[in-house]
């Protein structure tokens, strides 16, 4: 079986996203793989479908119970036999589990590092004993010290080559800076490893930081708008988020609290909960939520401010992993920074206590931001991104500007005259004149001492912010940090170059997002009958189905079988299961209502769009340009798609060159290398807005479809 067919029997997809399929190819080619890919964006399934594919065994490191029964539980109902071996089984449970491991009756089975290594553990030597295939390291960033979540046990996975050194070894995470994955790769001894990594960003997520001022009023009124949804709210403490939880309940939501100190018994069952839509709100600690598969958290809010940009990101990305439009609020103060500082302190080791303390201050930059929060998100992350996103707080607002010109370059020359030898502090008491002791004498000698006195401190520190995030100053690393000035510094000192600030006063201006026109009565029918077979079947709603997979339904109103087919999310497996439980409360509600199926208008929910989809790309994706793409990918010409299609092939070609520019077709399928090369260089001399003249240019022997296939994947590659 083909990767996608198997894609489409057990997943019910027909695509793949990211980069799965090439994962995929190098896992099945037995090569050792490091994946970055963005929490929601189909981790799981790089190992999941080679597990099916590959005769034997899939043993997956995962360090949480609850993720693995998670896990397990939908395999299963996609139809692909799978385990969990942990501390929660019974010695039968266990003995029957190593049964079906013998008769090679189990694809996947999910084990905590600990039991893996663990003392005195003959597992490893039973594992031995079986036709293992392949080995999965999911959250591969708890082996680093300098991830944002490092657990001891996992260090013990270096050994894992030693005993299984002609085992392909796949390791999985959603965040890692440079360090990280330096750790990662070094730790676990992989073999000449490929690693992969996908755009960090997350699209349905919006991105907003709010000044925290009566932090509870905030979040009611964020809840307010949001009863029906499920969400987590991440607070530092342990005690926070048992104070919290307890107000919200009094408030009349369905929330609970979790954190590590609670009993592990509370925990599963608060856990099991959130998971089946029992309880609506979780107030964690970051201890809650890693690798969570829920894929309908509709929001994530962080009433304190997080350590560092990877866990930050990471905690947000457990909010709208289904595709659908999600939000991310944090409450920001700059007291959290200052509470947060003592803990970035390690004793006895000044180097991790810089990294530390680093990406701290990276989290405060992102707090304190006035432009496009997404762009810093991926820059973090080493990815380009433009710089207005639409979709996060800054994006969303229109700011009032003022010319500052003059205040930067008081702000600039207080920073010359001290030399670039001084904080933030007190450059700005140095500026308003401060008559504190702590400003030094020769200073207030100064021409500069006290030009600034007419604005008042915290416009001052605003002002500084705002011009440290344009690049005309810069703070350094040290224990100490100070001030410098950067190469774009005395343009502004000479008026060469104007500076605009924002003002404090802002009128936000929410674009409206396009909802899909689905029957919202048939939705809440088939919730209810998913709901039902979730009870039976003991398993949590979205396991069954998605929200975006019904929401589908209710939108394009499938009427056959093989209609639903073409609903993301529904696989041979749930076909054979479920579909006529779906198809029949469909088919009654569009005869009730003189409706007919809309299957045709489907645009494809599992090709992920180019970063952004306006005009400056030059290529949009549509249903139609779908349509194409699906039947060049099951073999057909664009000779036989235009054909079967009534349309021009000049037109397929123009589809196809979309995918090209997504990464999902290769350029090299539609042009060879010498040609391409050619058009390049054609394209660079003279530009690629009219293909006419590049056409003339080329001649006969090239055709409009080759230059489109190379003029999208300059624009992949950034080269125009």
């Amino acid at each position: 079986m083909e990767p996608v067919q198997a894609l489409q029997k057990y997943f019910g997809y027909s695509a793949f996203r990211y980069q799965q399929e090439a994962i995929i190819q190098h896992v099945l080619n037995k090569k050792d793989v490091l994946t970055l890919m963005p929490t929601g964006g189909g981790k799981s399934l790089c190992y999941q479908l080679p597990a099916v594919l590959l005769d034997g065994l899939t043993i997956v490191i995962s360090p949480l119970i609850a993720l693995m029964k998670d896990q397990v539980d939908s395999l299963n109902v996609n139809g692909i036999p799978a385990a969990f071996y942990n501390s929660s089984q019974t010695p039968d449970e266990q003995i029957q589990l190593t049964t079906k491991l013998r008769n090679n009756q189990i694809k996947l089975l999910y084990l905590a590092p600990e039991r893996l290594f663990g003392n005195e553990s003959k597992l490893i030597t039973f594992l031995k004993s079986l036709p293992v295939s392949l080995i999965a390291i999911d959250e591969a960033h708890c082996i680093s010290h300098w991830g944002h979540d490092f657990r001891p046990e996992y260090l013990a996975l270096a050994g894992l080559k030693n005993e299984f050194p002609a085992i392909p070894v796949i390791a999985l995470t959603a965040t890692a800076d440079k360090l990280t994955k330096k750790d990662i790769l070094e730790k676990l001894n992989l073999k000449d490893p490929e690693i992969f990594i996908s755009s960090f960003n997350r699209a349905n997520i919006t991105y907003r930081v709010v000044p925290k001022k009566n932090s509870f009023n905030q979040l009611l009124a964020f809840l307010d708008e949001r009863k029906d949804d499920s969400g987590i709210i991440y607070c530092l403490s342990r005690k926070s988020t048992e104070a919290l939880a307890a107000d919200l309940k009094a408030e009349g939501f369905l929330a609970e609290a979790y954190h590590a100190g609670l009993d592990n018994a509370v925990k599963a069952r608060t856990q099991e909960a959130f998971l089946r839509d029992d309880v609506k709100i979780i107030v964690a600690t970051i201890a809650f939520g890693m690798g969570i598969n829920k894929s309908n958290v509709r929001y994530v809010v962080h009433v304190d401010m997080p350590k560092n940009i990877e866990g930050y990101y990471q905690e947000t990305g457990r909010a709208g992993r289904d595709g659908l439009p999600s939000d991310a609020m944090l409450l920001y103060s700059p007291g959290d920074a200052i509470k947060l500082k003592q803990f970035a302190m390690i004793d006895d080791n000044p180097e991790q206590s810089r990294i530390m303390l680093n990406k701290l201050n990276d989290m405060v930059k992102y707090c304190q931001l006035q432009a496009c929060r997404r762009q810093f998100l991926l820059k973090y992350f080493e990815e380009d991104f433009p710089p207005d996103c639409n979709s996060c707080d800054i994006c969303l607002t229109e700011f009032k500007k003022f010319d500052g010109t003059l205040i930067a370059q008081k702000a600039l020359s207080a920073v010359t005259r001290l030399k670039e030898r001084f904080g933030t502090n007190y450059v700005i008491d140095f500026l308003r004149g401060s008559r504190s002791e702590k400003i030094r004498e020769e200073h207030k000698q100064l021409k500069t001492y006290g030009i600034g006195a007419d604005i008042a401190k915290n416009d001052w520190s605003r002002y500084i912010r705002e011009l440290i995030t344009m690049g005309y100053l810069e703070v350094t690393d040290d224990a100490f940090p100070v001030l410098k000035l950067t190469s774009t510094s005395e343009a502004i000192l000479k008026g060469q170059q104007k500076v605009e600030f924002i003002e404090s006063q802002t009128t936000e201006e929410h674009k409206p997002t396009e909802a899909l026109p689905y029957e919202a009565d048939l939705l809440a029918e088939i919730k209810n009958i998913r709901r039902d077979i979730a009870l039976h079947e003991n398993v949590p709603a979205y396991i069954i189905l998605s929200d975006a997979t019904l929401l589908e339904i209710a939108t394009y109103l499938p009427q056959t079988l093989d209609e639903l087919r073409l609903i993301s999310g529904f696989g041979d497996i749930k076909l054979a299961r479920y579909g006529r439980e779906f198809l029949l409360p469909v088919k009654s509600y569009c005869e009730k209502n003189k409706l007919s199926s809309k299957i045709k208008l489907k645009a494809s929910k599992r090709e992920r769009k180019a970063r952004t989809e306006n005009s400056t790309n030059g290529v949009r994706s549509s249903s139609t340009a779908f349509d194409s793409f699906t039947l060049y990918k099951s073999g057909k010409t664009i000779a036989e798609i235009a054909n079967e299609r009534n349309l021009a092939a000049s037109t397929i070609e123009g589809h196809l060159s979309f995918y090209i520019y997504t990464g999902a077709i290769d350029v090299l399928e539609m042009v060879n290398e010498e040609k391409k090369l050619l058009i390049k260089d054609a394209i660079e001399s003279y530009g690629a807005e009219k293909l006419a003249p590049l056409k003339e240019i080329l001649g006969e022997g090239y055709s409009y479809g080759e230059i489109r296939a190379v003029i999208a994947w300059m624009r992949k590659m950034g080269t125009i």
